[in-house]
């Protein structure tokens, strides 16, 4: 253990190109996360052209970068403008706003920024020391188990999309049927290839994954011509002065504010597909709902900053634990880890800390490094952010489309990646214009081939479809995924109504029913 550590930090600390790429990633990350309608996924998207020529470890590391600046720079978008820079920085407006505006600026980045790194590093600790037992658990799935899991993470996601479950589904099915396009990957059989040798070869990941987030999302936010031509931002913030020390001491002084928000990131990180877009308005209502001075929320409270801000970076360390030790992506960012360990021809899974411990473990350590670079580099792109916001909307998009054509091109060096971007961006723009969440769908098309094969392989073995739900993991997950599907109705029925005082008691069945 001791010389894999060793090897594992020898590779980043001791590196300084694998040290220089996590801060580049940082850096790139604050800035994605700065600014609005350039979410976190699609900065790490667009880094992962980049890590085709790297190891592993240095690729991973700066993915890492990105999606822990990511976390921590749409805080800067929140405060300063009260629009969030990211989905997971949504609560983080409701007091930094209105800190900000009542000239508290320099204290209300300080506690987010300091929220973000210690959350972060809580959350690190329970990587270190939870992800080897979940491993040593996840050896024991068997096809049927894993086919569980993913059902599970499906349904997680679909439960969780906002409040239509319909939509949710459609989404979650379309990524499903995108997955089936191509080769059979057991059997080598063609489909819905209609006699096209382009699309016999299927979707790759990375185009639909650019064609739904970052190209969809690009083609929203020039459809106005009046918006398009305007700056990103009409009105930039003067320097502002960050209060490092006294955020340091407000925060560690509500220390129980600060563990429960980021257990609760952990948690929800842990759990496929929520994501930090949920933990931090699950974090903030849990810190209101805790809180004796409640009438002050909404109106600068320290704490309604600081449960929002580390909630979202300590579920990044959830979403680690998931993807290291089942093999499953927390969310999106995950997911497009999990695509990138895939070039490089390895398959996280439950076995992936045992085969690969060096990568593991320099995961880990590239994720704790990764909150140190992110306070010494918040304010250097702080007075980046304000400049990019001078630009107006139509150049920045123009650069962006550039730059993703240009990475999806360089995947296999085909034009029909870029048209297959260009048909999954219409897709999920007009997705998006329904009111149909995206996130199921990309879901679906990550784990639709890992839920095939899965299948594929439990039929081979035995006939016995009953296994699917006699096995103690399988059996769980399948209660869990039953629970996931009917927690909206829950949240939705009144407590006097039956059904809202059942729920509770025939949901704790799940726990422990995978024990017998």
């Amino acid at each position: 253990m001791i010389d894999i550590l060793y090897e594992a930090t020898s590779q980043i600390l001791f590196d300084p190109y694998t040290m220089a790429l996590l801060a580049i990633g940082v850096v790139a990350g604050l800035l994605a996360g700065a600014i609005p309608g350039f979410t976190i996924a699609m900065g790490v998207v667009l880094t992962l052209p980049f890590t085709f020529g790297m190891t592993p470890v240095q690729g991973l590391s700066t993915m890492i970068g990105v999606f822990v600046g990511g976390l921590s720079g749409g805080l800067m978008s929140s405060m300063l403008t009260g629009i969030p820079g990211t989905p997971s920085s949504v609560a983080t407006t409701f007091d930094g706003f209105p800190m900000v505006k009542s000239g508290r600026a320099g204290l209300a980045l300080g506690l987010g920024i300091w929220s973000s790194f210690f959350g972060g590093i809580f959350s690190a600790i329970l990587l270190i020391s939870l992800a080897p037992r979940l491993a040593f658990l996840g050896l024991e799935f068997g096809p049927w188990d894993y086919f569980a899991l993913i059902t599970f993470a499906l349904t997680i996601s679909i439960s969780l999309s906002s409040e239509n479950l319909i939509k949710g589904l459609i989404a979650a099915l379309l990524g499903l049927f995108a997955a089936t396009v191509g080769e059979d990957e057991i059997n080598g059989v063609a489909r819905f290839a209609f006699g096209s040798d382009d699309i016999r070869q299927g979707f790759a990941f990375l185009p639909v994954l650019i064609g739904l987030f970052a190209f969809s999302q690009l083609l929203t936010d020039v459809e106005d011509p009046k918006q398009a031509r305007a700056p990103l931002l009409v009105k930039t913030s003067q320097a502002v002065r960050v209060e490092h020390w006294k955020a340091i001491k407000m925060v560690l002084s509500h220390w129980v504010n600060l563990v429960r928000s980021s257990l609760i990131g952990v948690f929800t990180g842990i759990l496929p597909a929520a994501g930090s877009s949920i933990s931090n308005i699950l974090a903030y209502d849990q810190a209101k709902k805790a809180a004796k001075n409640r009438d002050e929320f909404g109106t600068g409270a320290v704490d309604g900053i600081i449960a929002p801000e580390s909630a979202n970076n300590a579920t990044a360390g959830g979403s680690l634990i998931t993807m290291m030790a089942l093999g499953i992506p927390g969310d999106v960012v995950t997911a497009v880890m999990i695509g990138a360990l895939m070039i490089h021809d390895i398959v996280p899974g439950p076995s992936f800390i045992s085969d690969e411990p060096v990568l593991a473990y320099g995961v880990i350590i590239a994720f704790f490094l990764a909150h140190f670079f992110m306070v010494f580099l918040q304010a250097f792109t702080l007075r980046i952010f304000l400049l990019i916001t001078k630009f107006p909307m139509y150049t920045l998009v123009a650069v962006i489309l550039a730059y993703c054509s240009i990475g999806v091109f360089s995947l296999h060096n085909i034009t029909f990646d870029m048209w297959v971007m260009l048909g999954f961006g219409v897709i999920g723009y007009t997705l998006k214009k329904f009111d149909f969440p995206l996130a199921p769908m990309i879901l679906g098309v990550v784990l639709g081939k890992l839920a095939e094969v899965n299948l594929a392989r439990s039929v081979a073995i035995s006939d016995d479809y009953s296994l699917f739900f006699t096995r103690p993991w399988a059996m769980f997950f399948m209660i869990m995924a039953i629970i996931s599907v009917i927690f909206p109705f829950y949240q939705n029925a009144k407590s006097s109504n039956i059904f809202a005082r059942l729920y509770v008691p025939f949901s704790l069945i799940a726990w422990p029913c995978h024990c017998f």
